[in-house]
């Protein structure tokens, strides 16, 4: 398959997930296969929960949304025009993809078809159903995806070259197993938030998506403060009242329980909203209906910090103090060149 028409048909994806909303669900008499699909797709959106706990109708939906808006002919065109293209024998690119959030290796996905490389696909059993349904749509756009396609149940053997995404425990094993093959090994990262205490009501209120979207369950999702001495965490609780309402999420209200508990056996002093627990501690990754912070003095302190844990987070959060930072409220809104671990797959694929 020629790169333009792997692309056209991710385009008529986008337009297929267009037409899903938390809000409703609105049939598009130009979409394709509808008629096989969107009840199907429906049906399924309102499974995922079953499939996963975590999974919930606005979860879903959100990640639906974002694909539906990445998914457009200028995104693809302005994401590839970044790179020279040969045609060449495709290659057989393994994917072991993770679970935390909903189609959260979709990305790994896309890059390696419209490379013109085939893949094949080890979903996590936490999120195996919503992939599979998005790849029979493109099979239904064009078969030959087909012969580009396949699902692995066992063993991932015949790969010329792999990504895996995983724990740092896991990375461990998947670099040795992989260690003759070209890899991308994805490990556990956070992301930070780095506030001045100038921030406004909006920004906060913001800054709460970036923190409970997907209950904090991905690599995008802010688990640690950065704020200046004498910092008035008012301002900042004020912001995460819009969130107020996961707490009846039973799931996450189990975590909350369970992790305050934790800490206050622990004599660790808290501050607490009742649905959020916010610690002074100097790791980045916090636990679910937590959040970490540090004190500072001096921003050129944060900002060598941040060099030297690199390797350890996926994206900065701020108001623009801290270079190349993502605004507040976007972190779980990722332009399709925002590669994950600052990896570029793309480039990563095109070298093989």
């Amino acid at each position: 398959m020629l790169q333009i028409e792997i692309k056209n048909n991710f385009v008529e994806l986008g337009k297929f997930l267009s037409q899903f909303s938390l809000d409703t669900n609105q049939q598009n008499d130009q979409v394709k296969h509808n008629d096989l699909f969107f009840n199907s797709f429906v049906d399924l959106i309102a499974l995922s929960q079953s499939h996963n706990n975590w999974f919930t109708p606005d979860n879903v939906h959100f990640s639906i949304t974002s694909w539906a808006e990445a998914l457009t002919e200028n995104n693809l065109n302005q994401w590839l025009s970044a790179y020279n293209w040969v045609e060449k024998q495709p290659k057989n690119i393994g994917l072991i993809l993770a679970g935390n959030i909903p189609l959260v290796g979709f990305h790994d996905f896309l890059s390696v078809l419209i490379s013109g490389n085939n893949v094949l696909v080890k979903t996590s059993s936490k999120d195996d159903h919503l992939i599979k349904f998005l790849a029979d749509y493109l099979i239904a756009l064009d078969a030959r995806f087909n012969e580009k396609i396949t699902f692995v149940e066992g063993k991932l053997e015949g790969f010329d070259a792999v990504i895996a995404t995983g724990s740092n425990n896991t990375a461990r094993y998947f670099e040795y197993y992989f260690k003759n093959k070209p890899s991308i090994i994805r490990k556990s990262r956070n992301s930070i938030a780095v506030l001045t205490g100038k921030e406004t009501p909006e920004e906060m209120i913001l800054l709460s998506e970036d923190i409970f979207r997907y209950f904090g369950l991905g690599c995008r999702n802010v688990s640690k403060l950065f704020v200046p001495k004498n910092y008035d965490f008012q301002s900042f609780f004020k912001g995460m009242y819009a969130q107020k309402d996961v707490i009846y999420y039973e799931k996450y209200a189990n975590n909350y329980d369970y992790n305050k508990a934790v800490f206050l056996m622990s004599n660790f002093q808290l501050l607490d909203n009742e649905f959020l627990t916010i610690k002074e501690d100097t790791s980045h990754a916090s636990p679910i209906s937590s959040v970490f912070y540090e004190y500072y003095e001096d921003l050129n302190e944060v900002k060598t910090r941040l060099i030297q844990d690199a390797e350890s987070i996926q994206c900065v959060v701020s108001n623009g103090i801290i270079e190349n930072s993502v605004y507040f409220g976007q972190t779980q809104k990722p332009k399709l060149w925002d590669y994950a671990d600052a990896i570029d797959t793309l480039e990563f694929l095109n070298s093989l």
